[in-house]
């Protein structure tokens, strides 16, 4: 009989934070003239962060006019060290050695290289030349479930340890503000950050198992998210209707996870929901009939970290984790370009 995919340890790993209030006050508010700064300045306002990170922070280095090139090397100078301790706490905490590892998976849609993360962090971390790697690219805000899903079938297969690092330099994709400085690119600039996040999955033992993982993708909003390569680095585009695509969605997803489990929402004492902007988290509780509880740490993660792309939801979970009595049954929610939906169960193991 196989051994279930248990998360035994996660480690975090954040730049320097800054306030938002300060961000404003001594960049943004000058990034925007006329029109575009009074309708910036509410959208900051009214974003849900109070604090949030960056590797490369506009209030002391301005990156906006950078070419793809030169944010691309930042890129490898800033994410590897901080991969790396994302990478150190989570083994530390599971209690095993990097050269354990069976599969090194890395989620990052901020920055490309090649040798990349995957290669480098393996090499300086001392994982052995056999270990299998994966790498998850351009998924976005939602590839932490794909890629922990993948690698909690590989413990099960093969009944050897994996790891999962998401690791996301928004800052590096400052705009311009001669370039589209239209609404979405404003919401852009006020909830995204920087972070890393590690995952150990061991074969069996004590901890969160990873029991099932169920995805949509509505190929018909495929406009409604984007992250365009351009000449001035990765530009987001951020319609203000996925909200109205995740009500068409997310309850059926969560009912249909549950049900093949013999569960329902009510059973659920966890939620880790992807806060990509105050209105999700709306969506979500009012679609789930979730109270304010629920979500506490999602928002907490949000008004903390701001969204950092495909760590964030990781976070949320590290908060769960943390509580004084953690909770037994935890549906985490992603979700990001398509547009997709992704879920995830986790069942504390009966052992």
């Amino acid at each position: 009989m196989k051994s279930n995919a248990t998360i035994a340890g996660l480690g975090t790993a954040l730049p320097p934070s800054a306030v938002q209030s300060e961000l404003w006050d001594d960049y943004f508010s000058h990034h925007y003239t006329g029109t575009r700064r009074t309708l910036a300045k509410r959208i900051f306002e009214n974003s849900g962060v109070r604090t949030r990170q960056a590797a490369v922070s506009p209030l002391l280095e301005d990156v906006s006019d950078w070419t793809t090139e030169q944010r691309m090397r930042r890129y490898q100078v800033e994410a590897v060290p901080l991969g790396k301790e994302a990478v150190t706490r989570a083994l530390a905490a599971a209690g095993i050695a990097a050269g354990d590892l069976g599969l090194f998976a890395v989620c990052s849609c901020t920055g490309y290289a090649t040798p990349g993360l995957d290669i480098l962090l393996a090499r300086d971390l001392g994982m052995a030349s056999s270990v299998r790697r994966l790498f998850v690219g351009h998924m976005g805000c939602y590839a932490a479930l794909p890629g922990l899903g993948a690698a909690a079938d590989f413990v099960t297969a093969r009944e050897r340890p994996a790891l999962l690092l998401c690791a996301e330099l928004t800052s590096l994709h400052l705009q311009p503000a001669s370039v589209r400085t239209d609404m979405q690119q404003i919401v852009s600039h006020a909830l995204f950050s920087d972070a890393a996040a590690a995952v150990v999955l061991l074969p069996g033992g004590p901890g969160l198992v990873v029991q099932d993982v169920a995805a949509v993708t509505d190929t018909t909003t495929a406009g409604h998210m984007t992250w365009e390569v351009t000449d001035l680095g990765f530009r987001m585009g951020l319609s203000p209707q996925v909200p109205a695509v995740l009500e068409l969605h997310v309850r059926k997803l969560v009912e249909e996870l549950l049900g093949r489990n013999g569960l329902g929402i009510g059973d659920v004492d966890g939620w880790a929901v992807h806060p990509g902007g105050p209105k999700i988290l709306d969506v979500v509780q009012e679609q789930l009939g979730l109270d304010d509880s629920a979500l506490a740490a999602s928002r907490e993660v949000l008004s903390t970290y701001g969204n950092c792309s495909s760590p964030t939801v990781l976070l949320a979970l590290d908060a769960l984790r943390r509580r004084d009595v953690p909770p037994r049954r935890v549906v985490m929610l992603a979700f990001g370009p398509g547009l997709t939906l992704y879920g995830t169960l986790l069942l504390e193991s009966p052992l």
